[in-house]
């Protein structure tokens, strides 16, 4: 029964994460460095049950202006898009019916129902997209509490001195 149900979960995760996706960022706000990109996903959306963390192929990321993206598959950054506009993903690693050659990508999907198979029904990795503020960060203050202690040692000269040095800006 249990080779049933993780047959069923490939074949059923492989078809609902074939639909092409939407990913996005909010303005990110001034004290904000970076933040996990958003599948969206509205009301009359077909796809309920696709899995988070997979984009497939021909999926759009959509880049605002003073933003960098970069998608992470199994903690290996894949891709990086700098520019405003609409990202298309199309890596091959995650296949969909949806997009580019049909028949190619049929087979794509049956591999990838066997390599779910065996990972009980659930994809075998995880793709997540991330967006960083590109805008200057302004009042962002750094400095040491304390002078940092430092000895300076030359023999050529016979100096041997202590001095303690302190850092802050913006």
């Amino acid at each position: 029964m249990g080779l049933l149900k993780a047959g069923v979960g490939a074949l059923g995760g492989v078809l609902a994460d074939s639909w092409r996706d939407y990913f996005y960022c909010e303005s990110l706000d001034t004290d904000v460095l970076a933040a996990k990109g958003e599948k969206r996903a509205g009301g009359r959306s077909s796809n309920k049950k696709g899995t988070d963390n997979i984009i497939s192929n021909g999926s759009i990321i959509n880049v605002n202006d003073g933003q960098c993206m970069i998608i992470v598959e199994s903690g290996k950054v894949v891709d990086i898009c700098a520019e405003p506009g609409e990202f298309v993903y199309d890596t091959g690693t995650e296949p969909s019916i949806f997009y580019g050659d049909l028949g190619e990508n049929i087979k794509k999907s049956f591999s990838e129902i066997g390599k779910r198979f065996t990972f009980g029904g659930e994809p075998g990795k995880d793709q997540r997209v991330y967006f960083f503020n590109t805008k200057e960060i302004i009042g962002n203050k750094y400095g040491t509490p304390s002078p940092v202690p430092f000895r300076v040692v030359d023999n050529n000269i016979g100096l041997d001195v202590d001095i303690a040095k302190r850092c802050h800006g913006e």
